[in-house]
């Protein structure tokens, strides 16, 4: 059993103010699979103080400098990949495949990708006689979600080490293993004291002082819109910057074409991917109504497909992260029953055969009403909703009748047609047939939250900018004349 019991403060793992600790439990066994230190406001009082210590000559560091660091935490990253995966599969249920794969790759391309901007991006930037600073807003402080853990934990770090930020971590207390292995990743390449800490914890114990702490500049959270309002609150008296990524009820238009039932089958294994823990996922299909006959066949077959079991095994789904999630999941479920919704594959319960963990089964629902609470809500789990449309009007209305706006999906042959319906989708983040980019922004609109991560948009979030007037005075331009001046020159 692992045992996580000090936090990387100021250069050092060092005791925690308190001796409170938690169990993380192992979804597909429901044992517990390890005990990690509770962080106190005592221990983000020694991090942030760190962190503010620190500060001043990270910011002052060069480009080269932080470009040295990056490849050393390259180099040590890839050591510990087989550790990370292991850590996924046993704090959130990652199939293997998934764990030593997509989980631990995003994390590597996005700092391959943050190696790629420092190269190449302009801190200053002469318009004139004015000379335009871009600077490290200070200390920042990090709060990532337990679904994607590499991914998150690489949005917001590789961006604040590249702009001269320095900062502390807390990862969820759902997954705070691979949290831990990615600090001592970072102790192993040099970071330098006090630029990267990391104290462990739950929300009111130390992401609620973290978020109202008068030394922290920044704070960046990914969780959900619930806690998101929180944060906000918690952060408005000290006037300091908040970036968040939250909660999604993506739409997934799926056009009328020859394609059509493969792409629909295609639909519900992205939703079922990462057992539907993905708030940018496909959650709401949408399809013409004059096919939904055709729909609901290829997604029953595509959901009767998906192999759920075991992570360690060669399975396509897990579990989901815990306990309460599956209640919920459960819950929502019998609600898309009891609102009308046609049940094409899934439903209440354990798949056959799985008497322990906190397995779900790859559920689809159809003749869905975007008015349905299984529309409406965020369910984060392997459920799938698909509503029927009229024409292209139709589908873009009900793709865009939702509070949430973080990602969309559209799917057809005709790209033109694709290219215009995602023009109309009103998210951060629109997936023509699939498409990936580790450079482009990622973020939401409405209840998704504010800013951005991802690529170069995701690096400007942790910079200030600052204009010198004046600052080559032979470079100036003449002040243009008003109106009445040049009435006098007449």
């Amino acid at each position: 059993m692992r045992g996580y019991l000090k936090f990387y403060i100021g250069g050092h793992w060092v005791e925690p103010a308190g001796g409170q600790t938690f169990d993380v439990v192992d979804p597909a066994t429901e044992e517990v699979a390890g005990k990690v230190a509770a962080g106190s406001a005592a221990d983000v009082d020694a991090a942030v103080a760190a962190a503010r210590a620190a500060f001043p000559v990270w910011a002052a560091s060069t480009v080269a400098e932080r470009l040295d660091l990056f490849r050393a935490i390259g180099a040590e990253y890839q050591k510990r990949t087989p550790d990370l995966a292991a850590a996924l599969t046993e704090e959130m249920g990652a199939p293997a495949g998934l764990a030593n794969g997509f989980q631990v790759d995003l994390a590597a391309g996005h700092l391959q990708q943050a190696i790629g901007i420092l190269e190449n991006y302009r801190f200053e930037e002469q318009r004139g006689a004015t000379l335009i600073v871009k600077e490290p807003i200070g200390v920042c402080g990090l709060i990532t979600p337990w679904n994607w853990p590499m991914n998150q934990i690489a949005v917001k770090v590789f961006p604040a080490l590249g702009t001269g930020c320095t900062m502390v971590l807390k990862p969820s207390e759902r997954s705070p293993f691979t949290g831990q292995i990615f600090t001592e990743i970072l102790a192993a390449a040099g970071v330098p004291a006090g630029v990267f800490n990391l104290v462990q914890g739950d929300g009111p114990g130390v992401g609620v002082p973290l978020s109202q702490h008068p030394e922290v500049d920044m704070i960046s959270f990914t969780g959900s819109t619930r806690a998101g309002v929180e944060i906000s609150r918690n952060a408005a008296p000290t006037v300091k910057r908040v970036t968040q990524e939250l909660g999604g009820k993506g739409p997934n238009i799926v056009l009328d074409d020859p394609d059509f039932a493969t792409n629909v089958g295609a639909g519900v294994g992205n939703m079922m991917g990462n057992s539907g823990q993905t708030c940018s996922s496909p959650a709401r299909m949408l399809v013409p109504g004059t096919r939904m006959a055709e729909a609901i066949e290829a997604a029953r077959a595509a959901a009767e497909a998906i192999t759920v079991g075991d992570p360690t095994g060669d399975v396509a789904v897990g579990p989901v992260v815990a306990a309460a999630q599956f209640e919920k999941i459960q819950s929502l479920i019998q609600k898309g029953i009891d609102e009308g919704a046609t049940l094409v594959a899934g439903g209440p319960g354990r798949p056959d055969g799985l008497t322990k963990g906190y397995y779900v089964k790859p559920t689809v629902f159809a003749d869905v009403t975007n008015d349905m609470t299984i529309a409406r809500e965020e369910i984060f789990g392997p459920v799938l909703v698909i509503i029927g449309y009229d024409d292209i009007d139709d589908a873009v209305a009900i793709a865009n009748d939702t509070e949430y706006g973080l990602a969309g999906f559209v799917a057809g042959r005709d790209l033109d047609q694709a290219r215009a319906v995602a023009r109309r989708l009103r998210a951060g983040s629109i997936a023509i047939n699939g498409g990936f980019d580790f450079a482009a922004p990622f973020g939401g609109y409405k209840k998704s939250g504010n800013g951005r991560e991802w690529g170069e948009a995701g690096f400007e979030e942790y910079l200030e900018v600052k204009s010198i007037l004046g600052y080559a005075p032979e470079a100036a331009e003449p002040f243009p004349a008003t109106p009445s001046d040049r009435d006098s020159e007449q």
